[in-house]
């Protein structure tokens, strides 16, 4: 079976790619992605705030407040431990690099407009084959409006692209009013991949210390849906590459990522959970039911259940909801 698949101008070994997580925060786990068949890695996320942690503006906003809210700082993590530094970021991306044959897409998270871009340039020179600029972004400014929310993740595109010459595709999250208009809008900006979508991760509440407490909850393959559908809808109707990312569990996931019209399917919930090995079983339950389905490739599939080519074009949109209603009775 010919797994074969083009992302970003990258010719792909197979569609799949393993996403922004603590599994690419060490060269030795990337060199073990590679191993168990990922097709390229994306490495984790080099987020604004750590590469504007020593301005004097941050600081203010971080601390601002702390002298009547004693616990106000534990809500953000000590950058000095976080992760890695903008340098070790770096460092790290040429480590891996000379560690694997894939591409290393470089991750780069933030929303504002600033300095902090200038890192896409940096990530360049390291060695990456691509970068995903992953916005998270949760508006709450009751006076900002939607057009405001998606000017910033257009300007934020747009100096990133000034800054490299390697592909660079947008992260986002599905949280728009019409997704069509604003994928069209940022590739008309430069992007050259969207990859759809980020999960925004939800507070809970502790109610015996009245305290509110990050909660992390894994992917389960329900959340498939929701990325599937506009993966349909904008197949053949934008020129930027497609990933699917959030609920890729199993090889039916990664094929049903294909006929929507994606390029590659990312994950890392199956990963963390299963571990990496999942990746060759993936692949090997991929190709055998290529071969009952007589599907020759990859490319021969993607695309096939796109909005453009199926035979009801109205399931992807209202026709579908009243089905499902339908369906309870």
């Amino acid at each position: 079976m010919d797994l074969t698949t083009q992302y970003l101008g990258l010719s792909l070994k197979n569609p799949v790619v393993p996403s922004a997580s603590p599994l690419t925060e060490t060269v030795d786990n990337v060199r073990r992605l590679e191993e168990a068949g990922a097709a390229a890695v994306v490495m984790h996320s080099l987020f604004e705030e750590q590469i504007n942690q020593e301005s004097h503006e941050l600081d203010h906003f971080l601390s601002h407040g702390t002298h009547s809210f004693a616990e106000a700082l534990s809500y953000f993590p000590d950058m000095h431990t976080y992760n890695i530094g903008p340098d070790g970021y770096l460092e790290q991306i040429r480590r891996a690099k000379e560690a694997v044959g894939i591409p290393v897409i470089g991750s780069l998270n933030g929303v504002s407009v600033g300095g902090w871009t200038n890192y896409a340039r940096l990530i360049e020179q390291a060695g990456a084959d691509a970068l995903e600029l992953n916005i998270y972004y949760v508006a709450t400014d009751m006076d900002m409006t939607g057009a405001e929310v998606e000017q910033m993740y257009v300007d934020a595109l747009r100096q990133v692209k000034q800054s490299v010459r390697i592909p660079v595709a947008l992260k986002l999250s599905p949280f728009f009013s019409n997704m069509a208009n604003i994928a069209k809008r940022l590739c008309d900006g430069g992007a050259d991949g969207l990859v759809l979508f980020n999960r925004f991760y939800q507070p809970d509440f502790d109610l015996e210390n009245l305290e509110v407490t990050p909660h992390l909850v894994l992917s389960n393959a329900n959340e498939l849906r929701l990325p599937l559908r506009w993966t349909a809808i904008l197949s053949g109707r934008i020129p930027a590459d497609l990933a699917i990312t959030s609920g890729v569990h199993t090889h039916l996931d990664v094929l049903k990522a294909m006929m929507a019209g994606a390029k590659v399917a990312q994950t890392a919930s199956e990963l963390l959970q299963n571990g990496v090995g999942r990746i060759s079983e993936i692949l090997s339950s991929m190709e055998r039911w290529m071969e009952e389905h007589e599907y020759e490739s990859v490319r021969h599939m993607q695309g096939s259940l796109s909005q453009r080519h199926v035979a009801e074009p109205a399931a992807f949109e209202r026709a579908n909801y009243m089905k499902v209603l339908a369906s309870l009775r």
